[in-house]
């Protein structure tokens, strides 16, 4: 019992002259730990008679909860000297004025979908939205997209997991799924308050594909408009396209064509053009003796209209979508899209937008 009380008063002694946390720590195993001190005699108990275990076995637990209590209380103690050496060294001097605030920029993606939302507003385009996960049907099928279509395989798409019924949904790949919805809403209104349609839907939109040009996630806004056959047709897409352009590039007279082009979602299809000169290798939109290609539009396929319920004879339509990206790239001399989603605050600072401005149809740049 003598040796117990000794160990006793070793240990704590140890436990006050420890000065940090690792000596702490240290000695807690020295005594404590598997291979402590107290351990070790715990482990010799079984050696003695049941009279003696029971006596030393209750003084070996009194000395255990001894040193651990003094050990507690040791740590908290140094806890608190350090704590008070660091608010004694950190001191903060509250008489210094204040550190100005960042002034913060609104996005390139941002200003250009709002440029543009605002410019197509004028013209009396209202926003539709959807969701960003879409099915087989809105995503492809009613869009006259077949399964041999390469957007619809892997390399091109993102697939979420099969579900039960063996189809599987997507990410979008453009906005056209709200086109769907929304001609389907439309036909489904009983006092046919739902016709005539003109209508853009802005959003994410996601393929497989990373390179200075494309990225997973982008950007687009498409535009519909569907009405009594007789009351629309090419040339209204046409005009109201070329009034588009002259608005966001802030340019009366931007040379404009249309190309023949292939949309499985429209017929007869056309990738629009604007005038541009690259001399002395400096892009500039307007007039030139070179071409840019911005967007594609055309009249809406008949087979679209009727997946969606409307008589293609009775109804028709067009049909245009825009890379926000590649407008804020080209208006704003933005190189790589890449960058537009990498979160640099230099590169914010440099391209961002403060304070808001908006492009009007009629009014130029305006704050």
């Amino acid at each position: 019992m003598d040796d117990l009380n000794a160990l006793r008063e070793e240990l704590l002694a140890a436990v006050e002259s420890a000065d940090s946390a690792e000596a702490l720590e240290e000695l807690r195993v020295s005594a404590l730990g598997k291979k402590g001190r107290i351990t070790g005699l715990m482990k010799t108990l079984g050696q003695l008679s049941p009279e003696e275990r029971r006596e030393t076995g209750q003084a070996l637990n009194a000395v255990k909860d001894a040193v651990a209590s003094a050990m507690d209380s040791r740590k908290s103690a140094l806890e608190n000297v350090e704590l008070e050496g660091q608010l004694a060294a950190e001191t903060v001097d509250v008489t210094l004025p204040v550190r100005p605030e960042a002034e913060g920029r609104l996005h390139p993606i941002s200003q250009t979908l709002d440029e543009i939302v605002a410019i197509l507003g004028e013209m009396g385009f209202s926003i539709a939205e959807g969701p960003d996960i879409e099915d087989d049907f809105h995503n492809f099928t009613a869009l006259n997209i077949p399964p041999e279509h390469p957007a619809r395989q892997m390399h091109d798409t993102f697939y979420l997991p099969e579900r039960q019924d063996g189809s599987r949904m997507v990410l979008r790949t453009h906005t056209s799924p709200v086109q769907i919805r929304t001609m389907q809403a439309a036909m489904a209104s009983k006092d046919g308050s739902g016709m005539p349609l003109r209508i853009i839907a802005p959003g994410r939109t996601y393929r497989c594909d990373s390179d200075i040009t494309h990225t997973p996630m982008f950007h687009q806004v498409e535009g519909l408009v569907v009405d009594k056959t007789g009351r629309i047709h090419m040339g209204h897409l046409k005009g109201c396209l070329i009034e588009f352009v002259r608005a966001y590039f802030e340019i009366a007279d931007v040379p404009a064509r249309f190309r023949p082009s292939h949309f499985p979602f429209t017929e007869p299809s056309a990738e629009m053009d604007i005038g541009c000169t690259r001399k002395g290798g400096e892009l500039k939109i307007g007039a030139g003796d070179d071409w840019l290609e911005i967007l594609g539009c055309g009249m809406v396929n008949p087979k679209v209209l009727a997946a969606c319920g409307i008589d293609p004879a009775e109804y028709q339509g067009f049909a245009f979508g825009i890379g926000i990206e590649r407008l804020a790239m080209l208006k704003y001399g933005i190189p790589d899209l890449r960058t537009f989603f990498d979160a640099d605050l230099r590169w914010l600072k440099h391209y961002g937008f403060v304070p808001l401005e908006v492009p009007t149809l009629f009014r130029g740049l305006t704050p």
